[in-house]
C-alpha cells in the first residue's frame, strides 16, 4: 500500500509540475485540473493522462507544416486581397472581418450569393440534385455521416457521379462517423471509384491514447461541387430525426447554399483535411470556378489543434464588439470561457440587443448544466436567453445589426475553441442576414424566455450542481 502511495504521490507531483508549466493553459484550466486531481486523486491522474493535453503528437504537427505550406503556395490566388476589408467592408465591421483573416489567411472576397435551405429536406434535395448535375469533381467531408436516409442518398449520389466519371472524395470523421466506415455503404461507395479517407482514424486506439487525444476530432462539415457550389452550416449528413439520440429530435440545423469565390476558400479548407489524411497535393484538388458578377462579400475561416490557440473565442469576441444595435447567437453547446463571457456581458451592458437561443434539453448533461451556471451573471447584464422547446436545437448562427452573419460548425463551447477542426463562413450581406435572422426568430417563436426570477427560483442543489460542473468547465 505505501508504494503505491509514493508512486500514486510522484505522478501527482509530476503532473502538477506539468500543469504549471504550460504556458498555454488559462489560470481557470490550471485550477479546475488541480480540483479534479485534488478530489480524484488517482482517477484524475488517468483523466489529465488521456486529456490533459491538447495535441495531436508531433508527428502530425510535422504534417500540418508541410500541408500548410502546400496550400499557400497552391493556393495564394484563392485566398483573398486584404484591400477587399476597407474597400468592401463596411467600417463598423471590417475589425472582425481582419481578425478572421488571420487565422488562415482568407481575406473577404466579393461576388458571393446564398441562399438559406428551408430544412433538412430541402438541403438534401438540392445537395442530391447538385451532385446529379456535377462534372468535374464533388469533395466532401462530415464529422457524421449516418447510414440513414439522409447519409445513404449522399453516398449514391456521390456514387453515380463517381460512375460516370466524376472525381469524387469523401471523409468522415473516424470517430462520428465509425459505424458508416465499417459498413458495407462505405464499401460500395469506394467500389463505384469515389475516393475515401478517414478523418482522424482510431483504427490504433492505443497509439492515440498514448500519443495524443482520442477525442480530438474533425467536426467541419463541407460539401464542394465543381469548384462552384459550396454547402456551410451545422447540419451533418444525418436526419433531423437522428436516430442514435433520437429522444432529442428532431435537431434543429441550418445551412446556407453558396456560390462564387468563396466556394474555393472552402475548397481550400477540405484540401487541407485530405492532404493531412491522404498525403495527395492539392493541386488535384484544387480547380478554378467561374467569376460571379455582383454579390456580398464572405470569408471562410478553419480551425482546429494544430491551427493558432484561442482563435475562435477571440473572433466572436472581436464580432461581439462590432455589433452596434443586435447581436443574436444560437448555440446547441454553450460554455463559454473568459474571453465569449466578458464580451457577451460587455456588448450587453453598451446597450446591444444581445439574444442568446439555446435548447432547452441537450444531449450532454454535462454541457447542459455548464450553460445554466452562466444564466444569472448574462440576465444581469442585460442579456436575453430563450430555451429552444421543439427539440434540440443544433444551429450554430450569430447575427450582427441586420447585416453580417457568421455560420458554420463552430459551437461556443471549449471544444470548439480548442479541440476540434472547424468550419464557417462570415458574410456581410442584408438579404441574406435577415432570413438568418427571420430563422432565429422563429426559434424563438418555440422557445421560452428564461428571466433572472426563473434561475433565482432554481432549488439550492440545482445552483450548486450548475456551479461544480462550472468549476471543471475549463476542461470540459
Amino acid at each position: 500500500m505505501s508504494f503505491l502511495l509514493i508512486c500514486h504521490t510522484i505522478v501527482v507531483v509530476a503532473l502538477t509540475l506539468r500543469i504549471l508549466l504550460r504556458d498555454d493553459l488559462s489560470p481557470p484550466a490550471r485550477l479546475a485540473w488541480f480540483v479534479v486531481l485534488i478530489l480524484l486523486p488517482f482517477v484524475g491522474s488517468v483523466i489529465y493522462f488521456l486529456f490533459g493535453e491538447v495535441s495531436l503528437g508531433r508527428k502530425a504537427h510535422a504534417i500540418q507544416l508541410t500541408v500548410h505550406d502546400e496550400i499557400y503556395r497552391s493556393g495564394a490566388s484563392l485566398m483573398g486581397d486584404p484591400v477587399t476589408i476597407e474597400a468592401q467592408i463596411a467600417p463598423q465591421f471590417q475589425p472582425v472581418a481582419a481578425y478572421a483573416a488571420s487565422i488562415n489567411g482568407f481575406q473577404p472576397v466579393m461576388g458571393n450569393a446564398a441562399q438559406l435551405m428551408a430544412d433538412a429536406a430541402d438541403t438534401r434535395a438540392r445537395m442530391v440534385a447538385d451532385i446529379d448535375a456535377a462534372t468535374d469533381h464533388v469533395n466532401a467531408i462530415y464529422y457524421i455521416w449516418l447510414a440513414d436516409h439522409t447519409g445513404i442518398e449522399l453516398a449514391e449520389a456521390l456514387i453515380r457521379a463517381a460512375e460516370r466519371g466524376v472525381t469524387c472524395r469523401a471523409m468522415a470523421d473516424g470517430l462520428g462517423s465509425r459505424a458508416l466506415i465499417g459498413s458495407g455503404l462505405w464499401q460500395r461507395m469506394k467500389d463505384a471509384g469515389v475516393h475515401l479517407a478517414v478523418a482522424l482514424p482510431l483504427n490504433r486506439p492505443i497509439l492515440t491514447l498514448l500519443t495524443s487525444r482520442i477525442d480530438l476530432r474533425n467536426h467541419r462539415k463541407i460539401t464542394v461541387i465543381d469548384g462552384a457550389i459550396t454547402y456551410c452550416g451545422s447540419r451533418n449528413s444525418a436526419d433531423a430525426e437522428y436516430l442514435p439520440k433520437a429522444k432529442y429530435a428532431p435537431w434543429v440545423d441550418i445551412m446556407l447554399r453558396l456560390t462564387g469565390p468563396v466556394v474555393l476558400q472552402n475548397q481550400l479548407l477540405f484540401a487541407s483535411d485530405w492532404m493531412r489524411a491522404t498525403g495527395e497535393p492539392p493541386e488535384t484538388i484544387l480547380r478554378p470556378a467561374p467569376p460571379m458578377p455582383g454579390g456580398f462579400a464572405a470569408q471562410a475561416m478553419g480551425h482546429g489543434p494544430t491551427e493558432r490557440r484561442g482563435s475562435t473565442p477571440q473572433l466572436f469576441a472581436t464580432a461581439m464588439g462590432c455589433a452596434r444595435q443586435s447581436l443574436t447567437i444560437s448555440t446547441p453547446y454553450f460554455v463559454p470561457d473568459a474571453t465569449v463571457l466578458e464580451a457577451l456581458c460587455a456588448t450587453a451592458h453598451r446597450g446591444v440587443e444581445v439574444t442568446l437561443i439555446l435548447p432547452a434539453r441537450n444531449d450532454s448533461w454535462i454541457v447542459a448544466a455548464a450553460s445554466r451556471s452562466y444564466y444569472r451573471r448574462l440576465l444581469e447584464a442585460g442579456c436575453v436567453i430563450h430555451e429552444y422547446q421543439g427539440g434540440l436545437l443544433h444551429a450554430k448562427t450569430l447575427t450582427m445589426d441586420d447585416a453580417v452573419s457568421l455560420i458554420g460548425s463552430s459551437n461556443l463551447d471549449l471544444r470548439s475553441f480548442d479541440l476540434n477542426y472547424e468550419n464557417n463562413i462570415l458574410l456581410q450581406d442584408a438579404d441574406i442576414t435577415q432570413a438568418v435572422r427571420a430563422r432565429q426568430k422563429d426559434y424563438i417563436t418555440q422557445s421560452t424566455p428564461i428571466t433572472t426570477a426563473d434561475v433565482a427560483a432554481w432549488p439550492y442543489y440545482i445552483r450548486i450542481w450548475h456551479n461544480v460542473i462550472a468549476t471543471i468547465g475549463p476542461i470540459l
